[in-house]
């Protein structure tokens, strides 16, 4: 019996701890700047203790996220492209949203004595106006990378008007509009996020074809007449009968023949599978009254019971661990 899982788990928070430093301290960035450089050099740009830079250095070295050459560091290819801001496939603002969470993972065991999440999550849905955007333009960047991958399977032909409820910072919608020059959205979300999203579609020039809407969903009713509404990343914070109410909302607001689209994390019947769903689950707990992670099954359920019909749920190519579920309002 060996027990290497057991000590990997244990540690595993080393390797996340190193990333988040190194990436907020702007290694990566220096980097790709100076090509390749010593842990003096390094530390005198990042304005860091020697010692400690070579020592965080090395780390990054031995997670593969640089590469060392005698006393020279550089970033890998992987580095260069998800970790230097900027870049077409930058993660660096993304990462930061599981940095601040971090903390929220220390505190587990209140989560599982009390059954309630250990920070509020307004605080990052505007009450906090810095950790909200950091939290909106962490969305921003992770739906880049997974938008470039579902955008194209969306069946948008001869579609016009499109609700994106819960958008966050618009990324999607900007992402279909692009691709779709017919279409038109709307980003419905709460007024702190909206005001970060506005900013966002402005610097992109889509201020004409991607409108915002500030409201909170629940209490905001949907306007008529959309023929595709999406629920983006959103459905993972809301219990059961609140995501019944959303679908009864959705299929209210839609035209006959509307689609309804659904992109989340999904688990097994057994919720215990795949992993990192199911570590999302928890995640989600700690942060939000009723985090969690679903089933496809449970969906499909949701909105039969709406009144859709045509469900079909596909998963997202790999590394992404989302599906993406489509249904119909009957025409």
């Amino acid at each position: 019996m060996n027990p290497e899982n057991i000590t990997g788990l244990a540690s595993a928070f080393y390797d996340s701890c190193v990333l988040f430093t190194a990436s907020d301290l702007g290694i990566f960035a220096k980097l790709a700047e100076l090509k390749k450089a010593d842990a003096p050099v390094i530390a005198a740009a990042c304005k860091l203790d020697i010692r400690g830079a070579r020592l965080l250095l090395d780390a990054c070295v031995a997670l593969g996220l640089l590469t060392k050459e005698g006393k020279l560091y550089g970033n890998t290819a992987e580095s260069a492209m998800f970790l230097v801001p900027g870049s077409p496939a930058d993660l660096s603002n993304a990462i930061r949203y599981n940095r601040d969470v971090y903390p929220a993972w220390g505190r587990l065991t209140e989560l599982v004595k009390t059954g309630k999440p250990v920070e509020r999550p307004e605080i990052h849905l505007g009450a906090d106006d810095e950790r909200t955007r950091t939290f909106v333009l962490s969305m921003h960047g992770r739906a880049m990378g997974i938008g470039r991958a579902v955008v194209p399977q969306l069946r948008l032909e001869g579609r016009q008007k499109l609700l994106d409820v819960g958008g966050g910072p618009g990324t999607y919608s900007m992402l279909i509009v692009e691709k779709n020059p017919d279409i038109e959205c709307v980003v419905l979300d709460l007024p702190g996020v909206v005001k970060v999203a506005d900013e966002l579609i402005r610097e992109r020039g889509m201020e004409r074809r991607v409108k915002t809407l500030a409201g909170d969903y629940h209490a905001t009713g949907f306007p008529k007449g959309f023929d595709t509404i999406i629920f983006f990343g959103v459905l993972h914070q809301e219990a059961p009968d609140a995501i019944c109410d959303l679908f009864h909302k959705a299929y209210n607001s839609l035209a006959p023949g509307g689609l309804i689209y659904v992109l989340d994390m999904m688990t097994n019947a057994g919720h215990t599978a795949p992993k990192f769903s199911s570590l999302f689950a928890v995640n989600m707990a700690l942060t939000t009254e009723n985090g969690w992670v679903f089933s496809d099954e449970e969906l499909a359920g949701w909105l039969k019971q709406t009144g859709f019909a045509d469900f079909s749920c596909n998963p997202l190519p790999p590394p992404m661990p989302h599906w993406l579920a489509s249904a119909k309002k009957p025409a």
